[in-house]
Protein backbone atom coordinates (compact mmCIF):
# COMPACT_ATOMS: atom_id res chain seq x y z
CA UNK A 1 0.00 0.00 0.00
CA UNK A 2 1.35 3.24 -1.16
CA UNK A 3 1.76 6.08 1.75
CA UNK A 4 -1.03 8.16 0.08
CA UNK A 5 -3.57 4.93 0.40
CA UNK A 6 -2.24 4.01 3.48
CA UNK A 7 -3.32 7.66 5.03
CA UNK A 8 -6.62 7.40 3.30
CA UNK A 9 -7.17 3.92 5.14
CA UNK A 10 -6.26 5.41 8.24
CA UNK A 11 -8.50 8.36 7.61
CA UNK A 12 -11.48 6.28 6.70
CA UNK A 13 -10.95 4.02 9.89
CA UNK A 14 -10.91 7.04 12.18
CA UNK A 15 -13.75 8.15 10.49
CA UNK A 16 -15.80 5.13 11.43
CA UNK A 17 -14.26 4.85 15.08
CA UNK A 18 -15.23 8.58 16.00
CA UNK A 19 -19.01 7.13 14.96
CA UNK A 20 -18.49 4.39 17.83
CA UNK A 21 -17.19 5.90 20.55
CA UNK A 22 -19.01 9.72 20.63
CA UNK A 23 -22.65 10.30 19.49
CA UNK A 24 -21.93 13.89 20.09
CA UNK A 25 -18.75 14.55 18.32
CA UNK A 26 -20.32 12.04 15.30
CA UNK A 27 -23.03 14.49 14.68
CA UNK A 28 -20.65 17.35 14.91
CA UNK A 29 -18.91 15.73 12.32
CA UNK A 30 -21.12 14.98 10.10
CA UNK A 31 -21.76 18.35 9.92
CA UNK A 32 -19.01 19.59 9.20
CA UNK A 33 -17.01 19.67 5.60
CA UNK A 34 -13.54 18.74 4.33
CA UNK A 35 -10.92 19.88 5.30
CA UNK A 36 -12.47 20.84 9.14
CA UNK A 37 -14.36 17.36 9.29
CA UNK A 38 -11.14 15.93 8.95
CA UNK A 39 -9.11 18.33 11.86
CA UNK A 40 -11.94 17.94 14.11
CA UNK A 41 -12.19 14.40 13.53
CA UNK A 42 -8.45 13.58 13.95
CA UNK A 43 -7.73 15.74 16.92
CA UNK A 44 -10.89 14.66 18.90
CA UNK A 45 -9.54 10.73 18.78
CA UNK A 46 -5.97 11.81 20.05
CA UNK A 47 -7.70 13.27 22.66
CA UNK A 48 -10.09 10.11 23.16
CA UNK A 49 -7.31 7.82 23.78
CA UNK A 50 -5.82 9.58 26.83
CA UNK A 51 -9.72 9.71 28.22
CA UNK A 52 -10.84 6.28 27.67
CA UNK A 53 -6.81 5.31 29.52
CA UNK A 54 -7.52 8.16 32.69
CA UNK A 55 -11.48 6.58 32.88
CA UNK A 56 -10.37 3.00 33.36
CA UNK A 57 -10.14 1.96 36.36
CA UNK A 58 -8.20 -1.57 35.89
CA UNK A 59 -5.53 0.38 35.43
CA UNK A 60 -3.32 1.15 38.86
CA UNK A 61 -3.21 4.91 39.47
CA UNK A 62 1.18 5.30 39.13
CA UNK A 63 0.63 2.97 35.82
CA UNK A 64 -2.43 5.41 34.43
CA UNK A 65 -0.26 8.72 35.30
CA UNK A 66 2.92 6.75 33.36
CA UNK A 67 1.14 5.82 30.01
CA UNK A 68 -0.25 9.19 29.98
CA UNK A 69 3.28 10.67 30.15
CA UNK A 70 4.37 8.22 27.73
CA UNK A 71 1.18 9.36 25.38
CA UNK A 72 2.22 13.10 25.77
CA UNK A 73 5.77 12.88 24.50
CA UNK A 74 4.25 10.49 21.50
CA UNK A 75 1.89 13.65 20.79
CA UNK A 76 5.14 15.15 20.61
CA UNK A 77 6.68 13.36 17.95
CA UNK A 78 6.27 12.97 14.29
CA UNK A 79 6.56 9.42 13.61
CA UNK A 80 4.61 6.81 13.18
CA UNK A 81 7.02 4.66 15.41
CA UNK A 82 6.19 7.49 18.50
CA UNK A 83 2.34 6.17 18.34
CA UNK A 84 3.62 2.11 17.77
CA UNK A 85 6.25 2.75 20.72
CA UNK A 86 2.85 3.90 23.07
CA UNK A 87 0.71 1.34 21.63
CA UNK A 88 2.93 -2.03 22.39
CA UNK A 89 3.01 -0.14 26.48
CA UNK A 90 -0.54 0.16 26.43
CA UNK A 91 -1.23 -3.03 24.92
CA UNK A 92 -1.18 -4.93 28.58
CA UNK A 93 -4.41 -2.93 29.50
CA UNK A 94 -6.26 -3.33 26.25
CA UNK A 95 -9.52 -6.03 26.70
CA UNK A 96 -9.33 -9.35 25.12
CA UNK A 97 -12.90 -8.14 23.62
CA UNK A 98 -12.49 -4.39 23.41
CA UNK A 99 -15.12 -1.67 23.39
CA UNK A 100 -15.28 0.94 20.82
CA UNK A 101 -12.69 3.27 23.25
CA UNK A 102 -10.44 0.52 23.68
CA UNK A 103 -10.44 -0.09 19.82
CA UNK A 104 -9.42 3.06 19.66
CA UNK A 105 -6.55 2.58 21.93
CA UNK A 106 -5.37 -0.53 20.34
CA UNK A 107 -5.30 1.37 17.00
CA UNK A 108 -3.53 4.80 18.67
CA UNK A 109 -0.24 4.12 15.57
CA UNK A 110 -3.23 4.73 13.23
CA UNK A 111 -4.71 7.93 14.90
CA UNK A 112 -1.25 9.18 15.62
CA UNK A 113 -0.44 8.57 11.97
CA UNK A 114 -2.92 10.26 10.63
CA UNK A 115 -2.55 13.37 13.15
CA UNK A 116 1.34 13.73 11.74
CA UNK A 117 0.04 13.78 8.20
CA UNK A 118 -2.52 16.96 8.84
CA UNK A 119 -1.25 19.87 7.20
CA UNK A 120 1.26 21.32 9.89
CA UNK A 121 -0.62 24.33 10.93
CA UNK A 122 -3.71 22.11 11.80
CA UNK A 123 -1.00 20.00 13.99
CA UNK A 124 0.23 23.02 15.33
CA UNK A 125 -3.29 23.71 16.52
CA UNK A 126 -4.06 20.37 17.84
CA UNK A 127 -0.91 19.62 19.67
CA UNK A 128 -0.70 21.99 22.66
CA UNK A 129 -4.28 21.53 23.71
CA UNK A 130 -4.06 17.73 23.55
CA UNK A 131 -0.50 18.28 25.68
CA UNK A 132 -2.04 20.09 27.68
CA UNK A 133 -5.57 17.30 28.54
CA UNK A 134 -2.72 15.00 29.06
CA UNK A 135 -0.46 16.63 31.39
CA UNK A 136 -4.01 17.56 33.36
CA UNK A 137 -5.53 14.24 33.45
CA UNK A 138 -2.55 12.94 34.52
CA UNK A 139 -2.18 15.43 37.29
CA UNK A 140 -5.39 14.71 38.49
CA UNK A 141 -4.70 10.78 38.87
CA UNK A 142 -1.66 11.29 40.58
CA UNK A 143 -3.71 13.96 43.26
CA UNK A 144 -6.13 11.38 43.73
CA UNK A 145 -3.77 8.28 43.66
CA UNK A 146 -4.78 6.87 47.27
CA UNK A 147 -8.39 7.24 46.79
CA UNK A 148 -8.11 4.67 43.61
CA UNK A 149 -10.62 6.93 41.87
CA UNK A 150 -11.34 10.61 41.69
CA UNK A 151 -13.16 12.48 44.02
CA UNK A 152 -13.83 16.17 43.47
CA UNK A 153 -13.66 18.27 46.73
CA UNK A 154 -14.90 22.00 45.75
CA UNK A 155 -16.74 23.61 42.48
CA UNK A 156 -13.51 25.54 42.00
CA UNK A 157 -11.98 21.92 41.51
CA UNK A 158 -14.38 20.74 39.22
CA UNK A 159 -13.69 23.46 36.72
CA UNK A 160 -10.12 22.90 37.33
CA UNK A 161 -10.75 19.04 35.89
CA UNK A 162 -13.46 20.02 33.27
CA UNK A 163 -10.91 22.71 31.73
CA UNK A 164 -8.55 19.77 31.06
CA UNK A 165 -10.98 17.26 30.02
CA UNK A 166 -13.21 19.56 27.78
CA UNK A 167 -11.61 23.08 28.06
CA UNK A 168 -8.48 21.91 26.37
CA UNK A 169 -10.81 20.76 23.47
CA UNK A 170 -12.51 23.51 23.23
CA UNK A 171 -9.02 25.57 22.81
CA UNK A 172 -8.38 22.97 20.29
CA UNK A 173 -11.65 23.49 18.38
CA UNK A 174 -11.26 27.42 18.60
CA UNK A 175 -7.86 27.04 17.11
CA UNK A 176 -9.29 25.36 14.00
CA UNK A 177 -12.17 27.55 13.53
CA UNK A 178 -10.46 30.99 14.20
CA UNK A 179 -7.56 30.10 11.13
CA UNK A 180 -7.36 33.33 9.56
CA UNK A 181 -10.29 34.89 11.12
CA UNK A 182 -11.23 37.79 11.57
CA UNK A 183 -8.91 39.68 14.48
CA UNK A 184 -12.13 40.94 16.18
CA UNK A 185 -14.01 37.08 15.52
CA UNK A 186 -11.16 35.73 16.73
CA UNK A 187 -10.79 37.43 19.71
CA UNK A 188 -14.45 36.58 20.70
CA UNK A 189 -14.03 33.38 19.85
CA UNK A 190 -11.19 32.96 22.40
CA UNK A 191 -12.87 34.67 25.11
CA UNK A 192 -16.10 32.29 25.02
CA UNK A 193 -14.61 29.07 23.77
CA UNK A 194 -14.25 28.56 27.59
CA UNK A 195 -17.86 28.52 28.59
CA UNK A 196 -18.87 26.38 25.66
CA UNK A 197 -16.50 23.75 26.96
CA UNK A 198 -17.41 23.91 30.56
CA UNK A 199 -20.98 24.01 29.48
CA UNK A 200 -20.98 21.33 27.78
CA UNK A 201 -18.69 19.16 29.87
CA UNK A 202 -20.86 20.53 33.32
CA UNK A 203 -23.74 19.17 31.81
CA UNK A 204 -21.94 15.39 31.43
CA UNK A 205 -21.18 15.25 34.71
CA UNK A 206 -24.49 16.14 36.12
CA UNK A 207 -26.51 13.80 34.07
CA UNK A 208 -23.44 10.57 34.14
CA UNK A 209 -23.13 10.88 37.83
CA UNK A 210 -24.04 7.48 38.61
CA UNK A 211 -22.64 5.45 35.07
CA UNK A 212 -19.28 7.19 36.24
CA UNK A 213 -19.05 6.01 40.41
CA UNK A 214 -20.27 2.51 38.55
CA UNK A 215 -17.91 2.01 35.74
CA UNK A 216 -14.90 4.47 36.53
CA UNK A 217 -15.12 5.02 40.60
CA UNK A 218 -15.09 8.66 39.85
CA UNK A 219 -16.87 11.24 41.68
CA UNK A 220 -17.45 14.80 40.35
CA UNK A 221 -19.86 15.90 42.28
CA UNK A 222 -18.15 18.66 44.77
CA UNK A 223 -17.63 16.77 47.64
CA UNK A 224 -18.20 20.07 49.80
CA UNK A 225 -21.37 20.24 48.34
CA UNK A 226 -22.51 16.51 49.35
CA UNK A 227 -21.38 17.30 52.59
CA UNK A 228 -24.13 20.07 52.41
CA UNK A 229 -26.57 17.76 51.44
CA UNK A 230 -25.73 15.72 54.03
CA UNK A 231 -24.69 12.59 52.20
CA UNK A 232 -20.80 10.98 50.84
CA UNK A 233 -20.39 9.30 48.06
CA UNK A 234 -20.84 6.17 48.86
CA UNK A 235 -24.26 7.15 49.20
CA UNK A 236 -24.40 7.43 45.04
CA UNK A 237 -23.48 3.22 44.50
CA UNK A 238 -25.83 2.34 47.69
CA UNK A 239 -28.24 3.84 46.23
CA UNK A 240 -29.81 5.51 49.02
CA UNK A 241 -30.62 9.76 49.82
CA UNK A 242 -31.10 9.65 46.67
CA UNK A 243 -33.39 13.14 47.08
CA UNK A 244 -29.97 14.74 48.80
CA UNK A 245 -27.86 13.79 45.75
CA UNK A 246 -30.52 14.65 43.43
CA UNK A 247 -29.87 18.59 44.97
CA UNK A 248 -26.38 18.20 44.45
CA UNK A 249 -26.96 17.01 40.69
CA UNK A 250 -29.40 20.34 40.43
CA UNK A 251 -26.77 22.37 41.47
CA UNK A 252 -24.17 21.15 39.28
CA UNK A 253 -26.75 21.82 36.51
CA UNK A 254 -27.48 25.40 37.44
CA UNK A 255 -23.71 25.88 37.52
CA UNK A 256 -23.84 24.47 34.01
CA UNK A 257 -26.49 26.61 32.91
CA UNK A 258 -24.33 30.16 34.18
CA UNK A 259 -22.14 29.02 31.26
CA UNK A 260 -25.08 29.59 28.40
CA UNK A 261 -24.52 33.23 27.35
CA UNK A 262 -20.96 32.88 26.80
CA UNK A 263 -21.62 29.47 25.00
CA UNK A 264 -24.08 31.47 23.03
CA UNK A 265 -21.80 34.56 22.12
CA UNK A 266 -18.70 31.89 20.90
CA UNK A 267 -22.03 30.64 18.51
CA UNK A 268 -22.62 33.85 17.14
CA UNK A 269 -19.31 34.41 16.20
CA UNK A 270 -19.00 31.25 14.66
CA UNK A 271 -16.68 31.57 11.26
CA UNK A 272 -17.74 29.37 8.15
CA UNK A 273 -14.73 28.51 6.25
CA UNK A 274 -12.37 25.45 5.36
CA UNK A 275 -15.51 23.37 6.03
CA UNK A 276 -16.59 24.54 9.42
CA UNK A 277 -20.27 25.06 9.91
CA UNK A 278 -22.45 26.61 12.73
CA UNK A 279 -24.44 23.56 12.85
CA UNK A 280 -21.55 21.09 13.91
CA UNK A 281 -21.31 23.01 17.13
CA UNK A 282 -25.04 24.74 17.67
CA UNK A 283 -26.46 21.53 17.79
CA UNK A 284 -24.52 20.13 21.19
CA UNK A 285 -25.00 23.53 22.48
CA UNK A 286 -28.69 22.77 22.18
CA UNK A 287 -28.89 19.32 23.35
CA UNK A 288 -27.28 20.40 26.01
CA UNK A 289 -29.56 23.32 26.63
CA UNK A 290 -32.36 20.41 26.22
CA UNK A 291 -30.16 18.27 29.00
CA UNK A 292 -30.24 20.90 31.45
CA UNK A 293 -34.23 21.02 30.80
CA UNK A 294 -34.31 17.01 31.57
CA UNK A 295 -31.79 17.95 34.81
CA UNK A 296 -34.24 20.37 36.13
CA UNK A 297 -37.66 18.73 35.73
CA UNK A 298 -36.43 15.03 36.93
CA UNK A 299 -32.92 15.15 38.90
CA UNK A 300 -33.37 11.76 40.43
CA UNK A 301 -33.77 10.15 37.37
CA UNK A 302 -29.79 10.35 37.02
CA UNK A 303 -29.42 7.60 39.89
CA UNK A 304 -32.44 4.86 37.79
CA UNK A 305 -31.66 2.72 35.12
CA UNK A 306 -32.88 5.04 32.12
CA UNK A 307 -31.01 8.17 33.42
CA UNK A 308 -31.67 11.58 32.31
CA UNK A 309 -31.17 12.39 28.29
CA UNK A 310 -33.33 14.04 25.33
CA UNK A 311 -35.24 12.22 23.33
CA UNK A 312 -34.05 10.91 19.33
CA UNK A 313 -36.85 12.79 18.34
CA UNK A 314 -35.72 16.28 19.92
CA UNK A 315 -32.14 14.79 18.54
CA UNK A 316 -32.91 14.85 15.07
CA UNK A 317 -35.59 17.70 15.45
CA UNK A 318 -32.91 19.84 16.75
CA UNK A 319 -30.76 18.61 13.34
CA UNK A 320 -33.02 19.31 11.02
CA UNK A 321 -33.62 22.92 12.37
CA UNK A 322 -30.42 23.98 11.16
CA UNK A 323 -30.80 21.52 7.70
CA UNK A 324 -33.51 23.85 6.91
CA UNK A 325 -31.86 27.34 7.08
CA UNK A 326 -31.20 28.69 10.56
CA UNK A 327 -28.61 30.02 10.69
CA UNK A 328 -26.51 31.98 14.24
CA UNK A 329 -29.42 34.75 14.91
CA UNK A 330 -31.67 31.89 15.51
CA UNK A 331 -29.62 30.21 18.37
CA UNK A 332 -31.12 32.15 21.21
CA UNK A 333 -34.59 31.87 20.07
CA UNK A 334 -34.30 27.97 20.28
CA UNK A 335 -32.21 28.04 23.17
CA UNK A 336 -35.34 29.87 24.92
CA UNK A 337 -37.71 27.65 23.02
CA UNK A 338 -35.75 23.96 24.29
CA UNK A 339 -35.28 25.47 27.31
CA UNK A 340 -39.29 25.61 28.23
CA UNK A 341 -39.91 22.05 26.16
CA UNK A 342 -38.46 19.56 23.77
CA UNK A 343 -37.98 20.58 20.37
CA UNK A 344 -40.68 18.84 18.05
CA UNK A 345 -43.43 20.13 20.52
CA UNK A 346 -43.41 23.48 18.79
Amino acid sequence: MTPHSQYESNLEWCYDAVQDVSRTFAITISELDEPMARDICVGYLVCRVADTIEDDDRIPPVEKARLLRSYHRAIDGDEDGDGMAFQSEAAEWIPDDPDADWQVVANTDRVLSTFYQLEADARERIRPPVCELVDGMAMFVDRYAAEGGLRIQTIEELEEYCWYAAGTVGTLVTNLVSQNADPAVADQLDENARAFSLLLQLVNVAKDVAVDYEEENNVYLPEAWLDEAGVTAEDIGAGRSVDALASVVERVTDHAAGYLDGGQAWLEAMPERRGNTLAAWAVPYLLAVGTIRELRQRPRDVFTDGGVKISREEVYAVIRTFSTGADATDVGRLRRQIAERPLPEW
